[in-house]
């Protein structure tokens, strides 16, 4: 699936753009299946998803989801009592993080075999699919996505994980695209997000952090269609959308099923439902 240039510029920059690759009629439907799915959402439960505050807001609605299909609302689709103020469609920030098995949409999406075939490409020779998630950041509140690393929140040993990241709609710099730090995905782990009794916590791996937004990150402009390939060590951020224009991305996670999955991660499935591959 993946030439030898574009091999060498994954290895080299932890990140590959591909256009054009899945259908705009594709993109389309999973749109509307991510707006049905919304539309049938009790907003009685209410968990609010920031990457800045993780440990504050983590709660057991978020912990419970590695193997459902659960909704988390934008920090300022809420006032103060918890009350919606915008319409339910733009008030969620994703939905994760098990449509890959349990929407058959987003199922058949997920296991087109062009990924299984770059999976084999990029080293996963027992790719598992880990979780997914649609990514709304609607226009006007879609919030920031702070610098990170996949491999923080997904870890294996040794770590196996990588990111495929489909835009649904155009990702622009005006509608909040993601951000790349070229070659930043040899800097090593810096910390690493697991359960901890009956919270989350974040055990700091390197003290020196991650090159802080946007020095030296390249943005990831993404048409309709687009795959975006992420290293799991890559860091990685993007903009809050203030814009009138909406921004819905799919995101699958892969790793190898030869790796150790730690218990203490905060993702975990039910035995009803292992991790399956492509």
């Amino acid at each position: 699936m993946l030439s030898e240039a574009q091999r060498e510029a994954y290895r080299r920059d932890g990140f590959l753009v591909v256009e054009g690759f899945a259908d705009p009629a594709a993109c389309d439907r999973l749109v509307a299946r991510g707006y049905a799915l919304i539309d049938g959402f009790d907003t009685s439960t209410v968990s609010v998803f920031t990457t800045d505050e993780q440990t504050r807001t983590t709660d057991d609605y978020f912990l419970g989801s590695g193997d459902t299909i659960r909704f988390f609302f934008e920090a300022e689709a809420l006032d103060r009592d918890g009350r919606l103020q915008v319409p339910k469609r733009q008030a969620i920030n994703k939905i994760g993080h098990a449509l890959h098995d349990l929407d058959p949409d987003y199922a058949a999406f997920s296991r087109d075999p062009r990924l299984k075939a770059i999976s084999s490409e990029i080293g996963l020779d027992d790719a598992r699919l880990l979780q997914s998630m649609v990514i709304l950041k609607p226009p006007g509140i879609g919030g920031e996505v702070g610098a990170h690393q996949d491999a923080t929140f997904l870890y294996t040993d040794p770590i196996t994980v990588h990111g495929f990241w489909f835009a649904l709609e155009d990702a622009t710099l005006e509608n909040g695209c993601m951000w790349a730090l070229p070659g930043g995905h040899r800097l090593g782990l810096k910390r690493r997000f697991r359960r901890s009794g009956g919270g989350v916590t974040f055990d700091e791996i390197d003290r020196e952090p991650l090159p802080m937004p946007p020095e030296g990150y390249v943005p990831l402009e993404a048409p309709k269609g687009t795959l975006v390939l992420l290293h799991g060590l890559l860091p990685h951020w993007s903009a809050a959308n203030r814009s009138l224009k909406s921004r819905v991305a799919y995101s699958l996670h892969v790793i190898d099923g030869s790796a150790r999955y730690p218990d203490d991660n905060w993702l975990r499935r039910g035995p009803h439902m292992p991790l399956r591959g492509f």
